[in-house]
């Protein structure tokens, strides 16, 4: 199988100025050779990056990205916090350079003074962290990734990407009992807000261009910021808004594995200082989803926080429409994770989404909700997409178009070079063949949410059995909760999805909330017209 079969090619990426397809020597926009484990779970991920981390020395490199972070969130008990171990990697000469969202104000529920705080504790260590608004207006830098480089020892090197922020309610675990330092969320989740989420850990060349992602955006000579009032409390505040040099980008890593691994990214079209590395925006995670979309025929399994947008609907309802017998499984968070008035309009949002899918396939897409073994919902954080166990991508980007047009966004998409030996060995019937690392990711999700054993879980290899199961467990619970909890609890922890309510006229007020504010478009005009990524 031809791997630009699934993968964009440098001409379909759509951004010649990025220096991440021309540094590959064979002309590829991808890597081969590569070691990608998926870290399900903060506290697996957590973990993953202490250990890491703490083996950093001195002339070693630790770059970083952030929507959010919180200096005492803890990596590992009872101590060892973000601010504690990034700050001690600095203070043992690791070059630590970090990007954080400059982000909005906290009353509006986002995570100003939590970065700033962060970025002033690591740089007293000895690092720089910078306040990076070079976004649209509205819009956030959404990057979540760390990259470990040791410069003359390159098969230690590591890139973390997906969407887990170092940040308060993310180190959750498969129980999902929730992080004790959680973040307000409406009180349907309770004190502690169960979390889910997926990161992942990669070895081999790949490393080399989420380095380059970092890079590209440290190097861009525009302001950290434009507006005049930030930029004066920075200096009298003494902040750091002129980055330094970075050290020399080391060699790539030697393969190692078997993945094949391309590095996707979402940049918004900016009228002004446009990005140098990406001056018409990028939206190579869209342009990727329309591409593997195009190829499904047997199952797409998604795990997504929002699930919005008809534009993004739309390229899923035409797979549905096109192929059928292909069916869509997704997990999204049963309610959402903010109160007021965005909650109408994202439930605006995904309502129209859901009725995409269901106008052209309504006994082929199934969507729910998990809650843990006490019945509080499971908040969904994690952006995962398995195609026909082949294409298997996990990032920081939601299914919205917001995430496709107008954050910056970063996401590793796989293909193994290893085909699965399990039955069926051609979901697709195209000759492709599954392969084990996305059957592998789907399976582990899976095994999850239906509280699977080891020996049952190969059963859901073949996704029209797996459909029928995760249908079947979720109308289970459903069912024992309808009838008053009356005898044990059915294994699993899914429950059908409920699409809200909505009054008759909050379409009216809801929709300019959800068009501008929510899911705002980040395409230049000529690509708007066209209704095209």
């Amino acid at each position: 199988m031809p791997l630009d079969d699934w993968f964009l090619t440098a001409d379909e990426r759509g951004n010649p100025s990025t220096r991440i397809d021309s540094r590959h020597p064979d002309g590829a926009a991808w890597t081969t050779g590569n070691e990608v484990r998926p870290l399900v779970h903060g506290s697996t991920y957590f973990a993953d990056l202490l250990t890491e981390i703490e083996a950093a020395q001195q002339g070693d490199i630790l770059f970083f990205t952030d929507w959010r972070g919180d200096p005492d969130e803890l990596l590992a008990e009872p101590d060892r916090t973000v601010r504690s171990v990034f700050s001690a990697a600095a203070g043992r000469g690791v070059v630590v350079k970090g990007l954080v969202w400059r982000s909005h104000l906290d009353k509006l529920q986002f995570s100003a003074e939590e970065n700033r705080h962060l970025g002033v504790e690591i740089e007293e260590a000895g690092g720089e962290v910078l306040l990076d608004m070079r976004v649209r207006t509205g819009g956030s830098h959404h990057q979540k990734f760390v990259v470990i480089r040791h410069p003359g020892h390159s098969d230690r090197d590591i890139a973390y990407v997906g969407g887990i922020d170092l940040g308060h309610s993310r180190r959750d675990d498969a129980d999902h009992r929730g992080d004790p330092q959680a973040q307000p969320m409406p009180d349907v989740y309770g004190d502690q807000p169960p979390w889910h989420d997926v990161q992942v850990a990669m070895r081999g060349p790949a490393v080399g261009d989420v380095d380059t992602v970092f890079r590209e955006r440290w190097e861009d000579p525009s302001p950290l910021s434009n507006n005049p009032m930030r930029v004066a409390r920075d200096l009298l505040t003494h902040r750091d808004i002129t980055p330094d040099p970075l050290p020399e980008q080391p060699d790539d890593p030697s393969p190692r594995g078997t993945h094949a691994v391309q590095i996707l990214r979402t940049y918004p079209h900016r009228r002004r200082n446009s990005y140098p590395f990406a001056p018409d925006g990028e939206r190579s995670i869209a342009r990727a989803y329309l591409k593997a979309l195009k190829r499904a025929r047997s199952l797409i399994y998604l795990e997504d926080q929002y699930l919005w947008s008809e534009d993004v609907a739309a390229c899923f309802a035409e797979a549905l429409n096109s192929n059928p017998d292909l069916h869509l499984i997704a997990v999204v968070p049963s309610f959402p994770d903010q109160g007021g008035l965005s909650t109408t309009g994202e439930n605006l949002g995904r309502n129209r989404a859901l009725e995409k899918f269901r106008a052209v396939a309504p006994d082929r897409v199934a969507v729910y909700g998990p809650e843990n073994r006490d019945g509080t919902p499971v908040y969904v954080h994690a952006k995962v997409c398995v195609i026909d166990d082949i294409w298997a991508v996990v990032g920081s980007d939601n299914l919205n178009r917001r995430s496709w047009t107008y954050d910056s966004e970063l996401s590793c998409a796989v293909i193994d070079e290893e085909r699965d030996p399990r039955e069926p060995l051609d979901p697709a019937g195209l000759g492709d063949g599954a392969r084990v690392y996305a059957r592998d990711l789907r399976l582990l999700l899976s095994s999850e949410h239906l509280e699977l054993q080891k020996d049952e879980v190969d059963a859901l290899s073949d996704p029209q059995a797996a459909f029928r199961a995760f249908k079947e467990s979720a109308d289970a619970l459903d069912a024992w909760h309808q009838n008053g909890k009356s005898g044990p609890r059915p294994k699993g922890r899914l429950r059908p999805y409920t699409p809200e309510k909505l009054k008759p006229l909050a379409g009216f007020w809801a929709d300019p909330l959800y068009q501008y504010l929510l899911d705002p478009d980040g395409r230049p005009r000529k690509l708007r017209r066209k209704d095209d990524f």
